[in-house]
């Protein structure tokens, strides 16, 4: 059976980039946290 890999849904390039984009933005809120003293909720006035 010939089948063509699918360009959408749940590939492993997408989840591949998803993790990558989720780790730098978590690294991106660690230290924006350590540079302002407080935290992203409190940032953004939820807390």
């Amino acid at each position: 059976m010939n089948e063509t890999p699918s360009k959408i849904g749940f590939t492993e390039f997408a989840e591949t980039w998803n993790g990558r984009l989720a780790m730098i933005g978590f690294v991106a809120a660690i230290i924006t946290e350590l540079v302002s003293g407080k935290g992203i909720l409190a940032q953004l006035g939820l807390m």
